[in-house]
C-alpha cells in the first residue's frame, strides 16, 4: 500500500488518496485478470487520464484495450460496442475510468457479457435484479469527478431503447471490486461542473437520509456525506486546486451512493427524465430540482429536513433556502428555465418521471400530477 493512503470496505475495497491511482495495476493482477478492457469516455480521453491509466496497467504486464465510446447520458448502444469491445480484446475484467457514465457504463457491460436477457428485463422498476447472477466480470472503478458515486454502488443508468427511458439497474453482483480515489484526478473539473457533480452527490445523501425505509447504516452515512458537502463543496468550486476540498467531495459522493442503497426520492425521478430528453447534466438537473422537491417534502419529514438544514446553512428559514442559497454559492442557475426546459415539456416530462421507480420510496407520496407541479415549481 502507497503511504499515505486508507482503505475501507462497504464492501467494495476503497482506496483513497493523492496517488490511490498507481495501484490500479496491483489490484488487477490481485483478480487474477492479464487482459482488461478500460473504459472512458472521450472527456476523460481528451484530459489524457484514459492514457495515464492505459499506461499504469501495461507497466504492470496487463494487456489493455480502450473503449471509449459512451455518451454522457449512456444508451443502450454503448453498452452493445462495449461487450463487443470485451470480447474482442478477450478481455478478463474491466477497468472503469471518469463520471458516472463511463463508470455506469463498465458495469453494465460487465453484466451483458455474462447475461444474454435484454437489458429491459433488468430494469430495477419490475424487479430486474432478481435476473441477475453472480457470474459477472470482476469491474475496477476511477472516479474522475465527485458527484455520483458510482464507483461504489450497485446500479448502473441507462437510457434503453425500448423505452426511451433512463432506467435504473440495480443488483449487489454489479458492485466494483475495487474502487480508487485520488483527489488528484479530479482537479481537471472545471467549476460548474464541480458544482453540479457535487450537487449529485449531496442529492444522493439528502434523498437516502430522507427516504422511506429503516436503515440507520445508510442514515448515519448519508448525514455524514452532507457534513462533507456542507464543509467542501463550495471551497472546491472557488478553489479548485484544494485538494482537501476536491477529496472531502470525493468521500461525500463515494458516501452517498453506499447510503442510497437505502433508497432515493422524487428529485431523482425528476432529473431522470431531464437528461433522456433534454440531454441534462444528472447532477445539474437534480440541482435545479432538489429545492422544490424539499419544499414539497417538508410536512413529510419536518425532522430529518430541519437537521438538513442546521447541516447546510444554520441561518437559512427552511431547507429549501439552504438548498437555494448553496446552488446560488457555487453558480448554478436558479430554474430549469435556464437550461431550456419550458411549460411545454412539462407534460412528456411527468409521463416519463412517473415510471421512474425513485419517487417510491420519496417520503410523501407523489402522483403524475404532484411530478408536473414540482417541474413547474423548478422552472
Amino acid at each position: 500500500m502507497v503511504a499515505g493512503l486508507v482503505s475501507w470496505s462497504f464492501p467494495t475495497t476503497i482506496v483513497f488518496g493523492s496517488g490511490a491511482v498507481g495501484t490500479v495495476g496491483e489490484h488487477v493482477k490481485r483478480l487474477g485478470a492479464k487482459r482488461a478492457l478500460l473504459v472512458a469516455d472521450a472527456g476523460v480521453v481528451r484530459v489524457g487520464i484514459a492514457e495515464r491509466v492505459r499506461g499504469l496497467l501495461e507497466a504492470a504486464g496487463i494487456a489493455t484495450a480502450l473503449f471509449d465510446k459512451v455518451d454522457p447520458n449512456p444508451v443502450q448502444e454503448n453498452i452493445v460496442a462495449g461487450v463487443a469491445a470485451y470480447r474482442a480484446h478477450g478481455a478478463e475484467c474491466i477497468v472503469a475510468v471518469g463520471g458516472g457514465a463511463p463508470l455506469d457504463a463498465g458495469k453494465l457491460i460487465a453484466l451483458k457479457v455474462t447475461h444474454e436477457r435484454p437489458l429491459v428485463d433488468y430494469d430495477d422498476a419490475v424487479d430486474g435484479g432478481q435476473f441477475i447472477g453472480p457470474d459477472v466480470p470482476p469491474i475496477i472503478t476511477i472516479p474522475t469527478t465527485a458527484g455520483t458515486g458510482s464507483e461504489v454502488g450497485r446500479s448502473g443508468v441507462v437510457t434503453l431503447a425500448a423505452t426511451g427511458r433512463k432506467t435504473v439497474i440495480f443488483s449487489p453482483y454489479l458492485l466494483a471490486k475495487a474502487a480508487l480515489l485520488d483527489p488528484e484526478l479530479t482537479q481537471s473539473m472545471p467549476p460548474r461542473v464541480t458544482a453540479a457533480t457535487g450537487f449529485d452527490a449531496l442529492t444522493h445523501c439528502l434523498e437516502a437520509y430522507c427516504s422511506l425505509g429503516d436503515h440507520p447504516m445508510a442514515d448515519g452515512i448519508a448525514l455524514a456525506g452532507l457534513e462533507l458537502c456542507a464543509a467542501n463543496l463550495a471551497r472546491a468550486v472557488e478553489q479548485g486546486d484544494d485538494l482537501a476540498a476536491r477529496g472531502g467531495m470525493m468521500k461525500a459522493a463515494m458516501m452517498g451512493a453506499v447510503a442510497f442503497q437505502k433508497g432515493l426520492g422524487a428529485c431523482h425521478s425528476l432529473a431522470h427524465p431531464l437528461s433522456s430528453e433534454k440531454g441534462m447534466h444528472h447532477g445539474l438537473a437534480n440541482a435545479l430540482c432538489l429545492a422544490a422537491v424539499v419544499d414539497f417534502n417538508e410536512s413529510a419529514a419536518p425532522a430529518r429536513l430541519e437537521r438538513v438544514r442546521a447541516i447546510l446553512d444554520p441561518k437559512a428559514r427552511t431547507c429549501g433556502d439552504a438548498v437555494r442559497s448553496l446552488r446560488k454559492r457555487v453558480g448554478l442557475p436558479d430554474g430549469l428555465g435556464h437550461e431550456g426546459v419550458s411549460e411545454a415539456d412539462v407534460p412528456k416530462l411527468s409521463a416519463k418521471a412517473i415510471e421512474d421507480a425513485c419517487h417510491r420510496s420519496n417520503p410523501r407520496p407523489t402522483t403524475r400530477d404532484d411530478l408536473a407541479g414540482l417541474y413547474r415549481a423548478s422552472l
